[in-house]
């Protein structure tokens, strides 16, 4: 760490954390608790077209707000750091997002939490950090009745997948993997992916199992496909958040873990998926494990 790195350090610690560093760049910047001490607001990022995690109602007014399991622990993380900070009047404020500016908005200081479908990556905290996993989910894909029904059968076919998913990097690899040629297809959103399976356009649409499952539940016009029983991948999602601002992850880490320890948690899960569902037993004993209660 060079002279003025180590300056800026401990003015960091003297004033109370005023500043953090980025950790691989060495710049300094204003600490995202202090931020929120100033404005009084939590900027909550969200993808509109993340189902089940978040996204908007279809036909809702332009000032609705976005729902999701994501939108909800995001929400319910404000309501704990006004107790954690002692910033009784926080409030919230919603930044939209898509797949391929996602990460930046958070790097750029465009929002402070990333409440969607992010898979925490290695190459992603080139950019982010991330929070403990919120959720453990894969890439899968849905065909139709007469679809190809494993990925050996894809060779000369077109397939559907969202840029700048790590749904698209786990297709091209698996692809690659198993010496398959097919067709990538970029499509704009989820409902333009299935739409493109039913019309024959792809041969099938590759995204989140959950995304799939959520979709296949909801739109009608996905009656007639299937998901499929293959993962191209197992991934843990999480909320991302500015790199280097170690004071603000901890704060959010811990307000997760108070979510999970004392229960909110199922609440949360049954109000984002269905009253039938509940928390994944991994994630709650990976909070009871390494949470922070106090």
């Amino acid at each position: 760490m060079g002279s003025m790195s180590s300056m800026l350090g401990a003015l960091a610690l003297a004033t109370g954390s005023c500043f953090a560093i980025d950790a691989l760049s060495g710049e300094a910047f204003a600490g995202t608790i202090e931020e929120l001490r100033a404005s009084k607001t939590l900027r909550l990022a969200y993808d509109a077209d993340a189902p089940p995690f978040s996204y908007i109602v279809p036909g809702s007014p332009p000032n609705a707000e976005p729902q999701g399991y994501s939108m909800e622990l995001c929400r319910a993380i404000a309501a704990k750091l006004k107790e954690q900070l002692n910033i009784p009047d926080l409030k919230v404020a919603y930044v939209p997002v898509n797949t391929t500016n996602r990460f930046e908005a958070i790097k750029d200081n465009k929002a402070d939490l990333l409440c969607e479908a992010s898979t925490a990556t290695l190459s992603r905290r080139k950019l982010v950090d991330f929070s403990l996993p919120v959720f453990i989910d894969g890439a899968s894909f849905v065909i139709r009745p007469d679809g190809p029904r494993d990925l050996k059968f894809l060779a000369g076919k077109k397939v559907g997948v969202l840029p700048g998913t790590t749904t698209e990097e786990a297709l091209r690899r698996g692809l690659a993997a198993a010496q398959l040629k097919a067709e990538i297809v970029l499509v704009k959103t989820n409902h333009d992916g299935l739409e493109a399976v039913e019309k024959g356009e792809v041969a099938a649409y590759f995204a989140d199992r959950a995304t799939l499952q959520f979709l296949l539940r909801k739109e009608k016009s996905a009656a007639n496909l299937l998901l499929a029983e293959t993962y191209l991948s197992v991934e843990p999602i999480a909320l991302a958040l500015r790199r280097g601002d170690s004071d603000f992850r901890l704060a959010v880490d811990t307000a997760l873990s108070h979510i999970y320890r004392f229960g909110e948690i199922t609440g949360i899960f049954k109000f984002a998926f269905g009253p039938l569902t509940t928390p994944s037993p991994l994630l709650v004993n990976l909070y009871q494990t390494t949470g922070l209660p106090d």
